[in-house]
């Protein structure tokens, strides 16, 4: 099965039109990650949050917490 219209590399690749699937895609690619990699963010830093905003509950308030923290440093 084949995606380009390539069907031996014995030819002259300045003649070949595409060398590889959905040229011309690159730029839409690269967006789609950005913005996938931006959303990854966005939803790591509130699960972060959640986790964080979930220890000060269990635990006591934030200065209870800071006062934690900062006797192990």
């Amino acid at each position: 099965m084949s995606t380009t219209p390539i069907s031996s590399w014995k030819v002259d690749l300045a003649e070949v039109t595409q060398i590889y699937p959905w040229v011309g895609s690159e730029v839409l690619m690269a967006w789609v990650a950005i913005i996938l990699w931006l959303l990854w963010h966005v939803w790591q830093l509130k699960h972060e949050n959640a986790a964080y905003d979930e220890e000060i509950a269990k635990h006591g308030d934030e200065m209870t917490v800071r006062n934690a923290v900062s006797d192990h440093e």
